[in-house]
Parts: structure tokens; C-alpha cells; sequence
């Protein structure tokens, strides 16, 4: 596919959408909400919210600018701006090791997925109300042990995916995200009101708010800083397939940081939704991933209206997996697209039919395949561990460099608009303190 027929975003507006919409996912509603109760509220909320200007804002422009000048796939375009600038061949694996980690990811956070549109219909069903504990942990235990309902779940999402993404870039991507982003927001701003109402809302703001350092570490530092290059979609191949959809036009600077704006809002309402309710009910807000699945469930099923809450809550959930499920699904199509005779939907089958089938490993490892497969993890740890302590920084930590250091300086300044200060600041952090900050993260995760 030549430069003039690639596609191309139809406006600045849509183009933040649909990469708010990637980077707002189950990272900011599932991950973050038990993240932040795990590691003492407010402290993490902090330290995140640095590690995202500081490191998560200059590997968002940097994969965004290598993107916008390949106006390729993300193996195609770091072949040929390595090429171009005359650098080794094996800058290619940056853009290998993106595509892969979409793909991966993909394979399992489908799996969330699906637990997520199994719940919504929970909610419609009133399968939570008037249960106790042991009754909605065994709901969500029964799901897990069942490889026939994981699968039915995961197939389903796997198709909602396929009939966006297979309908291209304006069709398809920007038409979900104008839809799902704003009732995304609704929803949340709705539940934030409720959370309003329990009595329990300030509790939940000094929580989330006000800081107690005795809780920081360095083990909440490194999850802090993790949290924002996982939120961000950073190191997946996403934002170089997206930046290549990217007319010459849009500022990428003041792009990320509305993006990474809206992103940190999602993160924060979720929490400021989630904790007054889990405050209301004496739970604990330390209750790690079932925070979302057996914790709020139970305090759905046993409060007035708990039934509209809970179904706006997994419609919420659901919209925000697939905002981001939709755009790991994208730089592999990409490829494929762009590498065989194939046009759009079946380049679109065949990845996700690949992504479906390694995502039935990852949906047995809860069940009749929970054996460890390498160094003690079963398929669905293996996979999340070696993207995201591997693939994920590596592939963040390759594109800053590339672009820091590969790039020309003065061309890179004059794309970024940036005055003598900017270009300062731009250069300290994306030569020395993002990478430096990377490197914290994937050293952090091998300890």
C-alpha cells in the first residue's frame, strides 16, 4: 500500500478518541481501581500521575512521530526510517516486538473481555441480587472453572472486535469511538453522582487524595510507573499504527497531553465511582482483581437499585475493553493488510481468528489446562508476564530512543513546534529521563 492511499483519521477530534480510546480500557477501571487500593491510595494516585508526564507523555509522542513518518504498519516503518537514516535493519525488531505484544495481549484481554459481557448480562438477569459472598465468588468461580461458558464469552467479544475493526479506519474505528467514548463518560459521570449519594464519598476522596507516604515504596514507585505505560497503550505497536494514520497538521505534543488528560480523568472518575460504593458496603478496597468481579458484584446485588447500577457499570466496563481491544486488534491488521494481496476484512479474519485461537489457551488456563507451561506460569500468566514485563517496556524503550537519538534533532524540533525552552525540555526527557524511567520499569519487573 503506497503513502497516498493509506488511510487517514477525517479529523484532529476523532483522532483523540479513538487514541483516548485505546489507551482508556480495563487498564483504568479494572487495573487501576485495584492498583491504587492495593498500594495505599493516595501516594500511588501521585507518583502515577509524574510517571505518566514524565515518561508516559515523551514515548507517546515518540511512537506517534515515527508512526506519522512511516505512514506504515509498525514493522514496515521502522525498516524503512531505519533505512532511510541509514541505521541497522535490527531497529525492525522495535516494530516485531509491538505488533507481537498487540497480539498477545490481545489473546487474553479478550478473555477479560468476555467476562465482562458475561457479567452485563448477569446484571440484566439479576444473577447478583440479594446474594451473599460465598454466592457471587462462586458466580465468578463457576465462570472460570467452565471452559465452555469462557469460551462462548470470548468468541463474542472476539466478534464484536472483528465487526468494528473490519470495517476500516473511519467505518469502523472512529464510528465506535464517537459512540463509545461519550457514553463511556456518561456512565461514569453518572456512577461518580451515585457515589455522591452513599455518605461515603469523602471517605473515598481522602483516600484516593490525600497522601499517606509511609505507604510509598519503591515496589509502589516501579507499579505506579508500570501502571502508566500499561494505561497508556505503550510499547504495543498501537500508537505507531495509529500515528500513521496521522495527516502532518496535528500538533502531537498538545495531542498526548489531551489524550493522556482524558485518559487520567477515566482513571480517577472510575476510582471516585468505585470507592464510595466499596466504602458504603465495609469492603475492602485491597481486594486486587476481584475488586471488580466478586467485590462490586456483591455490593450491586444488595443495595437500592443496584440492578441499573451494575448494568451501567459492565456496559462501562464492556465499552472500555473493546475501545481497547479494538485498537490491539489495528496494528496487526495493519500488517497483514499491508504485507499480503489481502484487503481489509479478510486480513481482519485471519488476525483474529489467530488472536481467538491462542485466546482458547489463555481461557483453559482457569480450568482444564491450569498446569504451568514455562518457569511455573500457566498460558494466561505466561502470556500477561512476558508482555508486559518484557515486550511492553522493551518496545517503549526502543521507540524513545529511535526517535531521540535516530531521528534527526533539528527536524524532529521543527515537527514538534516547540519554542527554545520546549525543545530543551523535549530533549532531557526523551533522551535521558523517559528512557532512564523505562529502564526502572523493565528492571523493577524482573526483581
Amino acid at each position: 500500500m503506497s503513502k497516498l492511499s493509506h488511510a487517514q483519521w477525517s479529523s484532529k477530534m476523532t483522532f483523540i478518541l479513538a487514541a483516548a480510546g485505546s489507551a482508556v480500557g480495563l487498564g483504568n477501571i479494572w487495573r487501576f481501581s485495584y492498583m491504587v487500593g492495593e498500594s495505599g491510595g493516595a501516594a500511588f494516585v501521585l507518583v502515577y500521575l509524574a510517571c505518566v508526564a514524565l515518561v508516559g507523555l515523551p514515548v507517546l509522542v515518540s511512537e506517534w512521530l515515527i508512526g506519522r513518518r512511516g505512514q506504515k504498519n509498525p514493522i514496515n516503518t521502522m525498516a524503512e526510517l531505519a533505512r532511510k537514516g541509514g541505521h541497522s535493519q535490527a531497529w525492525t525488531l522495535i516494530g516485531i516486538s509491538g505488533v507481537v505484544a498487540a497480539f498477545l495481549i490481545l489473546s487474553f484481554y479478550s478473555v477479560i473481555g468476555g467476562w465482562s459481557l458475561s457479567y452485563t448480562l448477569g446484571s440484566v438477569t439479576g444473577a447478583f441480587s440479594g446474594k451473599d459472598a460465598d454466592a457471587i465468588g462462586g458466580l465468578f468461580n463457576g465462570l472460570l472453572a467452565s471452559p465452555g461458558k469462557l469460551l462462548l464469552w470470548h468468541t463474542a467479544f472476539m466478534l464484536l472486535v472483528v465487526f468494528i475493526v473490519a470495517r476500516g479506519v473511519t467505518k469502523g474505528l472512529e464510528g465506535a469511538v464517537r459512540t463509545m467514548m461519550p457514553a463511556l463518560f456518561i456512565l461514569m459521570v453518572v456512577l461518580v453522582i451515585y457515589g455522591m449519594t452513599t455518605g461515603h464519598f469523602g471517605e473515598a476522596m481522602s483516600f484516593m487524595f490525600n497522601p499517606d507516604w509511609s505507604a510509598l515504596s519503591g515496589g509502589v514507585v516501579l507499579a505506579a510507573m508500570g501502571q502508566a505505560f500499561f494505561t497508556l497503550s505503550l510499547g504495543m505497536g498501537i500508537m505507531m499504527a495509529y500515528g500513521s494514520y496521522l495527516g502532518e497538521d496535528v500538533d502531537l505534543i498538545s495531542t498526548a497531553r489531551t489524550v493522556i488528560i482524558l485518559d487520567t480523568l477515566v482513571a480517577i472518575l472510575a476510582g471516585m465511582a468505585i470507592f464510595p460504593i466499596v466504602f458504603a458496603n465495609g469492603l475492602s478496597p485491597g481486594e486486587g482483581p476481584g475488586l471488580i468481579f466478586v467485590t462490586l458484584p456483591l455490593a450491586f446485588g444488595n443495595m437500592t437499585g443496584g440492578t441499573i447500577l451494575g448494568l451501567m457499570f459492565f456496559v462501562l466496563l464492556t465499552f472500555a475493553a473493546l475501545t481497547s481491544a479494538i485498537s490491539l486488534l489495528e496494528p496487526v491488521v495493519e500488517f497483514v493488510e499491508e504485507r499480503t494481496p489481502l484487503t481489509r476484512v479478510p486480513a481482519t479474519l485471519i488476525a483474529a481468528v489467530a488472536v481467538w485461537a491462542l485466546g482458547i489457551a489463555a481461557l483453559m488456563s482457569f480450568n482444564v489446562w491450569d498446569a504451568p507451561v514455562a518457569f511455573g506460569l500457566n498460558v494466561f500468566d505466561l502470556l500477561d508476564t512476558f508482555t508486559s514485563k518484557f515486550l511492553l517496556p522493551l518496545t517503549g524503550l526502543g521507540a524513545i530512543v529511535f526517535a531521540a537519538w535516530c531521528l534527526d534533532r533539528e527536524s524532529v524540533h521543527r515537527e514538534l513546534s516547540l519554542g527554545a525552552t520546549g525543545n530543551a525540555l523535549w530533549h532531557a526527557t526523551s533522551r535521558y529521563i523517559a528512557p532512564i524511567g523505562v529502564i526502572f520499569v523493565f528492571v523493577g519487573g524482573l526483581l
